[in-house]
């Protein structure tokens, strides 16, 4: 009696041939691996995975308990963690074998597979993996284990990680697979040389012959090879039940290949492998040229347009006995450089604490404002916020643009608001590829009854020529371009959903101090009685802060050797206080210090009060910013209002800067200024707020455009939406209109990009177009539409950010 053997199966897991040896649940598996995995999934009820893909996995080894156990020792922790501490834990994998939407759902799903992993996101782009877990719960090696189990194993190079961010990687087998193909073309186009010229029909008619085979042996390893991103992204999407915008150009491809075989093989005809090796080749010219200038915006974004925050530096080879510090932008940092940090701060690079303890809220990187206590020599992370007295640290790591960056841009900071032309591409996109292939239905349909000999190059023709890059490509590249023109003019915005919303901005509020004004030759005087001692008291204390009046009192008495403060605390809107040498200091409002006299309101007043006895005040008259009248009557009626939370001192001052029908507010709490943005909101306004970011982070927030204006400080705000350097602030009328010339951009790129299809469909429909020229159009409306949005934001950059030294 015969046993049938079934030879045939494929492993439910990862497609591979396999016998019929080891099932589950009625599934055929390769190996204990592959089953492993799919009981993992089972059990977790992930088994969705499997839906999205058919064996959308991989094949697996074994993976020891040992082969990841290096990773949990310290100093390699080290080298690998992004973050670090008892509770919260970052690590960022590069893993190459994510491959389709399979992969990353189910690395995205990790924190179901094992407890103490919190969240796990996937950047398809750079094939990475950032992984989010809890140190107590689970280690880093078991997380590299889980993942290797499952088999997206991380590809870990330490000797390498120094050198991340600081150097482009580039596609290398984009560009073997465009060399593959420009060789198979070159060497085609040889071979067809004699059908050229009209010979093939007097000389030697078997030696054609063996050119035409000769042309199918050069076009499979690009058919096989070159395309197959096209042809596999289309087979996924047909898999998927979706249709993408690579469909038509699969099966032009397809098509275009299939009946050149078919004409060469039966003796039909020569064939089209020239136009088909050709048009891949200027496809792949295409993709390579896409890629190369996202890569350059992306370079642009993230180490030349610095964060214009500063933080003070330690001044080399000072010959004081005091430490002399300098105000120095973050971008400048270099590994030992010795900052001083104060409170509400950022910590702009990871670095070693110096001093005896540190109080540090990371809720800009991990989502929770419970505060850190750090020790000396223990490592203070990038993004962390000071609260409490100044500390001194030492840079153990360059400062990563991109990653402050990115920190900025996670999800609890965003805004709502979804960007309108995200939305009319996503459409387009969706419906433009069913419009093709009806209009290649219909095309085929017209010359198979008026030529037939032509149907295969126009069908060819109208699948490849019709492309929605160029759409696509409008938006990110005026947007992006956009991003790094104000970066020059060192306004940094969080993303290019930002520009979009700033162009539609109809009301502008202003904070006063640290935004109007600036402690640029200001005018300060003390009414009081302050010995030496206290005097000198009060220069520390202030020193501890970052609030723009406090740095002028600091900067206005004279400095005293550094003593120890005790118990430092700063109350937003209110002021600051501490011990020193036992005496028990306040500095800040009359409130605050419990000052209850009348006064005139005749400046910008500082209360100081010793153990609870108030000893005097400092009036301070600020300067207003230059170039700052112009800007505000350029602006006119938009400019909505100014608030303000110190008193009336100033009204009669910013009633000349400001439009007569502009509110002057003052005495304004936080929760003030936030409530005025909202109700401007629910008026049917669109509100840029600007502050400085220490009692208006709530109005920045609320506003639809928030942006904080910075001096010398690493004071920053997540919640805000753009960070501008002080002195340029009197070019914010004409970052509006520029933002406004970045929609006009983005509308006419999108006519350019329509007008293309539309021009390009009428010569292939009507069988003017060879597949050959289509593709080599097809880029040439990618390149088209990179070089006007580039051309046209420059020139308008030009022509909006001409400044004028008397405006």
């Amino acid at each position: 009696m015969e046993t049938l053997v079934q030879t045939d199966l494929a492993c439910y897991h990862c497609g591979e041939s396999c016998d019929d040896s080891l099932w589950k649940d009625d599934k055929p598996f390769c190996c204990y691996g592959c089953q492993t995995v799919y009981e993992i999934l089972s059990s977790n009820d992930l088994c969705e995975y499997y839906a999205l893909e058919k064996n959308p996995g991989t094949q697996l080894r074994y993976v020891s308990e040992e082969t990841y156990a290096y990773l949990d020792e310290k100093e390699i922790r080290k080298k690998l963690l992004s973050f670090d501490s008892s509770e919260f834990a970052r690590v960022r994998f590069y893993v190459p074998a994510i491959h389709c939407v399979s992969c990353i759902w189910l690395l995205e799903n990790l924190q179901k597979l094992k407890p103490g992993i919190l969240r796990s996101e996937v950047n398809f782009v750079q094939k990475s993996v950032t992984v989010d877990f809890k140190p107590d719960s689970v280690t880093l090696s078991s997380v590299a284990k889980l993942m290797a189990s499952l088999g997206y194993a991380p590809s870990i190079k330490l000797d390498s990680e120094e050198k991340k961010g600081t150097t482009t990687t580039y596609d290398k087998s984009l560009l073997l697979k465009l060399s593959v193909a420009g060789f198979c073309f070159g060497n085609v186009m040889l071979l067809s040389f004699p059908e050229y010229l009209g010979l093939d029909k007097v000389a030697d008619g078997s030696l054609i012959h063996v050119f035409s085979w000769l042309n199918i042996l050069l076009s499979v390893p690009v058919f096989l090879y070159s395309d197959i991103d096209y042809l596999s992204s289309a087979w996924k999407s047909f898999r998927q039940r979706q249709i993408n915008i690579d469909v038509p150009i699969a099966v032009g491809l397809v098509a275009l290949f299939l009946r050149s075989v078919w004409d060469i093989v039966t003796g039909y005809g020569p064939g089209y492998m020239d136009s088909f090796t050709g048009l891949v080749f200027f496809l792949l010219i295409g993709r390579w040229f896409q890629n190369k200038t996202y890569e350059s915006l992306a370079f642009d974004r993230d180490f030349k347009s610095y964060f214009p925050l500063a933080v003070l530096r330690l001044k080399k080879q000072t010959v004081s006995v005091e430490e002399e510090w300098e105000p120095v932008v973050v971008y400048n940092l270099a590994k030992g450089d010795q900052v001083k940090i104060r409170n509400m701060e950022i910590v702009p690079a990871d670095s070693m604490l110096l001093d005896e303890q540190a109080f540090i809220d990371y809720s800009f990187v991990t989502g929770e404002s419970k505060p850190t206590l750090v020790k000396p020599g223990e490592l203070v992370y990038a993004g962390g916020k000071l609260i409490g007295q100044p500390v001194k640290l030492v840079v153990e790591k360059k400062t990563s643009q991109s990653h402050l960056t990115s920190l900025w841009n996670k999800d609890v900071f965003q805004k709502p608001e979804e960007s309108k032309y995200k939305r009319l591409i996503d459409r387009a996109a969706r419906r433009f590829t069913w419009v093709i292939l009806g209009l290649s239905l219909v095309t085929a349909t017209y010359w198979y009854v008026t030529d037939a000999s032509q149907v295969w190059l126009i069908i060819t023709s109208v699948l490849i020529v019709a492309c929605p890059c160029a759409l696509a490509l409008t938006t990110p590249f005026t947007y992006g371009n956009m991003l790094r023109v104000f970066g020059r003019h060192n306004l940094y915005l969080k993303n290019a959903d930002v520009i979009e919303r700033m162009a539609s901005i109809n009301a502008v509020v202003f904070d006063k101090t640290g935004t109007v004004t600036h402690g640029s030759d200001p005018e300060i005087e003390f009414t009081g009685e302050l010995s030496d001692q206290e005097m000198g008291w009060v220069n520390i204390l202030t020193g501890y802060s970052t609030h723009p009046l406090s740095k002028l009192v600091h900067a206005n008495t004279p400095k005293q050797p550094t003593k120890q403060v005790k118990d430092f605390k700063e109350i937003s809107a209110k002021g600051i206080e501490g011990t020193i040498g036992g005496s028990y200091i306040r500095i800040g409002s009359a409130q605050f210090t419990n000052f209850h006299e009348n006064m005139d309101d005749l400046s910008s007043t500082v209360f100081v009060s010793v153990n609870d006895d108030v000893r005097g005040y400092f009036s301070i008259r600020t300067a207003v910013r230059k170039n700052i009248q112009g800007m505000l009557s350029r602006l006119g009626e938009k400019c909505e209002a100014m608030l303000s939370g110190d008193s009336k001192a100033d009204k009669v001052l910013m009633s000349t800067l400001f439009h007569p029908t502009a509110q002057l507010l003052f005495k304004q709490s936080p929760h003030d200024k936030l409530n005025y943005i909202s109700n401007l909101q629910h008026g049917g306004k669109k509100v840029m707020m600007l502050g400085d970011g220490l009692n208006d982070s709530g109005a920045l927030k609320q506003s639809d455009v928030g942006i904080a204006v910075t001096d010398d400080t690493g004071v920053f705000t997540p919640a805000c939406d753009g960070i501008l350097q002080g002195d340029q602030i009197g070019l914010l009328d004409r970052f509006l209109a520029l933002a406004k010339s970045a929609t006009t951009i983005v509308k006419a790129g999108f006519v350019l990009s329509f007008m293309y299809n539309a021009i390009a469909l009428s010569f292939a429909v009507s069988g003017h177009l060879t597949p050959l020229v289509a593709a080599i159009l097809m880029p040439l409306s990618s390149i088209s539409v990179v070089v006007f949005t580039t051309v046209a934001v420059n020139v308008a950059a030009a022509r909006k950010l001409k400044v004028n030294p008397l405006s």
